[in-house]
C-alpha cells in the first residue's frame, strides 16, 4: 500500500493507494489519477456553484475518460460528463453544467497547456 498525502492551506489529508501487484509503484497510473482530477474537480465545483446561485443539488456523478496512446505521448480524446439529481428543472442543471465547466481549474489548466517543470528535491 502507498501513503499519499496532499496538503492544501496546511491542512494535511492521506489517501491510501494500492501497490502495483507486479513490482513497484501504484496500481492506479497517473492517467486515471487525471481523469480522477477533472472528475472530483468538476463534482466539487457543481456543489460550490450550485450553493452560489441557491439551487439545490442531491448528488452528482461524474465520468471521465481519455486514450493514453502511447509512453510519452499526451492524451487524446479527453471527455467527461455529469448527472446532477436535483429537483431544478432541466434548464436550470444545463445551465449550471455550462457555468460550472466554465470555472472548473483542472479543466481550465488543462484548456490552457499549463507549463510544468522538474525540480529536484532535497531534504
Amino acid at each position: 500500500m502507498n501513503e499519499v498525502f496532499v496538503t492544501t492551506a496546511g491542512a494535511q489529508q492521506s489517501l491510501s493507494v494500492p501497490a502495483k501487484s507486479s513490482g513497484g509503484g501504484s496500481a492506479v497510473n497517473g492517467g486515471e489519477f487525471l481523469m480522477l482530477a477533472l472528475a472530483t474537480c468538476f463534482c466539487n465545483d457543481v456543489y460550490r456553484e450550485a450553493a452560489r446561485l441557491n439551487i439545490l443539488v442531491e448528488s452528482v456523478e461524474v465520468e471521465a475518460s481519455a486514450e493514453f496512446p502511447g509512453v510519452g505521448l499526451s492524451a487524446t480524446n479527453i471527455t467527461y460528463r455529469a448527472q446532477v439529481s436535483s429537483p431544478a428543472p432541466a434548464t436550470v442543471i444545463a445551465e449550471l453544467l455550462r457555468q460550472t465547466d466554465v470555472v472548473a481549474e483542472v479543466h481550465n489548466t488543462m484548456r490552457t497547456g499549463a507549463r510544468i517543470e522538474l525540480q529536484t528535491w532535497k531534504k
